[in-house]
């Protein structure tokens, strides 16, 4: 019979034959036989225990970390025989989106090293959830020994106790209705509400009733009658010709008239509807089912996944604001589905609504008054950075994003076409060299280095020769009219003379100064973001000359310049009241329905022109000339106007076409009722600007000091309908 020892017993013989061992002796070689030598004791080889805290903590930092692979790693081989890589992935990413997970924070409490190959770590797991709150699980985990190192025994009741052997969570949510988008003046932007999408199948029109079609259509969405009868003149008979979209209750407004207009199709269906196919749509943004990429993000900040969220302007700004706090109740279910228990329950907060400083009517306007151009408008309080309005051309129809929308199969695919880009905000994210405008600031630089005075005169002649082996131009040699002779500095900019210009840009270069233009453009916001929240914006760009033709061009606003016409409108306003820069804003408040406020606009100063005070009067009474001076570039193209407008023209030439009409201005009227504004426009492309530009900023000033247009565009022959493909116009 073969004597086993216990375990306990072979390590006691084990430490007595060490003890034997150690005690014998043996005959020193060559010596005295009586003498003895002690023998070492033989080597052990022996592994310690290690330390079983650092592994836990390695598993549970993967696990905060959401390094699921490395969770994995760590598991013991009878555990992986268990479940798969993929399996257990995803187990923990379906538990964290049901939960909808914001973060985790885990800490181990204690160990416990039940044997040399098994052990135990008491931890706790904090969960913090979107819609929930956090909730606090205390748990164990089991370890084994495996190659020296220990591996996590598994089992899914570690994630929560709750979900042993397969339960899950269910999150049931209530979703409040998401907020309105006002205008300043409380009229709705954007509102969830029944739209129509309204379309014509030309064979089935009444030739009789076509007129009131076409009256009709227009008036439900805005566009001109002959706009609509161009969509379908080389349609075939049968073809279904989308136009637009409208209200279901401006729809039925009317319903007795519509359904009695043969050719007309019209499909309702609910959504969230902006207002005249979108008014101001660049400000407010759009919505879109939650793309499949941010399907879990959007997960873990309590969507269901189902939901249409701001993908773009306020919309996306203002999310949480706008889509208020779900209420919701956490469950765990078996794998049946039915409900075991509910974890938590929080009610719902109702979503806000957002109030802008858009003035609705001028919105509109400036939108139509842009629309047979590429470029931009922007319309901003002097005194407060308050934008009024921010035209970008093409503009888009956010309501074509919702597939619900029967015209969206139609239409979506040529409006995001991108020779149009009609997403890009043009007001804010394009950036164009500056022209003429930008002698405002060359004045300003000429005035502040003390070179140059009021009283300082040059003769601006058709040419410019300076510069060695170059010839420049004035406009005056390009219109072929007399040349503006001997002027002083104000009536230079008055005259937009180039010539005087050149002369600045080249006198600073040669005086030490050749970065007084560029500090001066910089001390006016130029080359950076002005910060306004809820637009997209770019920084565009102003550089320091190198050369002498660097310095002589951008005295002019050519060269290597880049500017929004955002930042131009800031700039402007800064020279209308006195000096300060304001940051552009487009919220007046964020409301909840119960009228508190949790939001509300304060002007916020983005800093001081770096000129003074003398000089600042010396600029504003050069810009009131060029529109009251008989000589100046925008008198003809503003006379008449009985609100007293400070302006600059501005030309500037591009490598890729006809130059940017630019023009720009403020008003001096001091009304309590209508506090005085800045205004730009550009028109890309289409010349001069007193010719093209200046004629759409009158038409902005009369829209917001009367509510209507007063004068038709010189290429009009009725509002917003040209008279001729090619604009005629007179040379000022």
């Amino acid at each position: 019979m073969r004597c086993l020892l216990s375990k306990p017993n072979r390590w006691i013989f084990l430490l007595l034959l060490i003890a034997l061992l150690a005690g014998c002796t043996s005959p020193t070689p060559g010596g005295n036989p009586s003498q003895t030598t002690t023998l070492p004791p033989p080597v052990l080889h022996t592994t310690s225990t290690p330390d079983v805290i650092p592994a836990a903590r390695s598993f549970l930092d993967a696990w905060e970390n959401e390094d699921y692979a490395a969770m994995y790693g760590m598991l013991s081989l009878l555990s992986r025989d268990g479940i798969s890589e993929e399996a257990f992935t995803s187990r923990y990413k379906d538990i964290a989106g049901n939960m909808n997970l914001v973060s985790l924070e885990t800490e181990t409490l204690s160990s416990l090293v039940i044997s040399p190959s098994q052990a135990q770590v008491g931890f706790t797991a904090a969960f913090t959830t979107a819609l929930v709150g956090v909730l606090t699980r205390e748990m164990q985990m089991n370890l084994v020994l495996e190659d020296d190192a220990w591996k996590v025994s598994w089992e899914d009741g570690m994630i929560m106790p709750e979900l042993r052997g397969g339960n899950r969570f269910y999150m049931d949510v209530r979703i409040p209705t998401r907020g309105n988008i006002y205008d300043k003046n409380g009229s709705a932007l954007v509102m969830e509400s029944e739209a129509v999408a309204l379309g014509i199948v030309p064979g089935r029109i009444n030739p009789d009733r076509e007129g009131r079609l076409l009256n009709e259509l227009s008036s439900l969405t805005g566009y001109t009658t002959q706009y609509i009868q161009s969509l379908y003149e080389y349609a075939a008979p049968e073809w279904y010709i989308p136009v637009g979209d409208a209200s279901a209750q401006a729809v039925r407004e009317r319903w007795d008239v519509l359904s009695t207009l043969s050719g007309l199709v019209m499909n309702f269906y609910d959504t969230r509807y902006y207002i005249n196919g979108g008014t101001a749509p660049h400000v407010t943004g759009y919505v879109q089912y939650i793309p499949v990429e941010e399907l879990e993000d959007y997960q873990r900040r309590g969507y269901l996944g189902d939901e249409r969220v701001g993908m773009a302007g306020l919309e996306q700004w203002a999310e949480d604001d706008l889509a208020g706090r779900r209420a919701a109740s956490l469950f765990v279910v078996d794998t049946n589905g039915q409900k075991l228990s509910r974890l938590a329950q929080v009610d719902a907060i109702p979503s806000a609504s957002v109030t802008t400083t858009i003035d609705k009517t001028l919105q509109v306007e400036a939108q139509k008054a842009l629309a047979d151009f590429r470029g931009a408008i922007v319309a901003i309080e002097v005194d407060t950075g308050k934008v009024l309005a921010v035209a970008s051309s093409p503009s888009f129809n956010p309501n074509l994003f919702d597939t619900n929308n029967y015209n969206s199969a139609w239409m979506l695919s040529d409006m995001l076409n991108t020779t149009d880009n009609a997403l890009l905000n043009r007001a804010t994210q394009t950036g164009y060299p500056l022209g003429s405008v930008f002698k405002i600031i060359t004045m300003a630089a000429a005035l502040d280095t003390g070179i140059f005075t009021e009283q300082s005169s040059y003769e601006c002649g058709y040419t410019f020769t300076d510069l060695e082996g170059v010839t420049l131009y004035d406009w005056t040699y390009e219109k072929d009219v007399p040349s503006s002779g001997t002027l002083t500095l104000p009536e230079g900019l008055m005259r937009s003379c180039n010539i005087w210009f050149y002369h600045i840009g080249m006198e600073l270069n040669q005086m030490g100064r050749p970065n007084a233009i560029t500090d001066m453009a910089l001390g006016f916001g130029l080359g950076k973001p002005t910060g306004i929240e809820g637009v997209p914006e770019i920084a565009g760009s102003i550089p320091y000359p190198e050369t002498m033709a660097d310095s002589v061009q951008q005295a002019i606003g050519q060269g290597a310049m880049l500017v929004t016409p955002l930042q131009v409108a800031a700039f402007i306003a800064a020279v209308g009241n006195g000096g300060t820069l304001y940051r552009p804003q487009v919220v007046e408040k964020i409301s909840l329905p119960n009228n508190t406020n949790t939001y509300e606009f304060e002007p916020v100063e983005n800093g001081k022109l770096p000129i003074s005070e003398a000089n600042l009067e010396i600029i504003q009474r050069a810009m009131r000339s060029v529109v009251t001076n008989r000589r100046g570039t925008a008198y003809y193209a503003l006379a008449g106007l009985t609100v007293p407008i400070y302006g600059k023209t501005g030309t500037a030439q591009n490598p890729f076409g006809k130059a940017h009409a630019w023009f720009t201005g403020y008003t001096d009227t001091n009304r309590e009722d209508k506090p005085d504004i800045a205004v730009v426009v550009i028109a890309e492309n289409a010349g001069e600007g007193s010719e093209m530009a200046a004629p759409i900023f009158r038409r902005i000033i009369e829209v917001y000091y009367t509510g209507k247009p007063s004068k038709l565009y010189p290429w009009e022959s009725t509002y917003y309908v040209t008279r001729t493909e090619t604009p005629e116009t007179p040379t000022p």
